[in-house]
């Protein structure tokens, strides 16, 4: 029954060693200034769910990236649609403060 016993070690070292198994990464381009106002609409929201992070690009435009790693895809998916419902509620009325 030893061999068992060490199976059993395996399989839970195995599985402790595969913590995070699913990624999603939202992206957005446009100008800084929305860019900060949509990141700062979501960093208070499970800011140790996801990273973010604003990156420039060459044409003097902006990159917004959002990205979730969790253990499992219900949660990823629970994570990416408040994330995003957040973003588009931000976009919404930055939309809105515009016109």
């Amino acid at each position: 029954m030893a061999g068992d016993g060490d199976c059993d070690r395996w399989r839970h070292e195995q599985v402790a060693a595969r913590s995070d198994m699913a990624t999603c990464e939202a992206r957005w381009i446009g100008g800084v200034e929305r860019a900060r106002a949509l990141l700062s609409s979501i960093e208070a929201d499970d800011p140790g769910m996801f990273t973010a992070k604003i990156v420039e690009l060459d044409d003097g435009q902006v990159e917004l990236i959002v990205a979730v790693t969790a253990d499992s895809i219900p949660t990823l998916q629970a994570t990416m649609d408040d994330l995003l419902a957040c973003l588009a509620a931000a976009e919404a009325s930055l939309d809105v403060i515009q016109d």
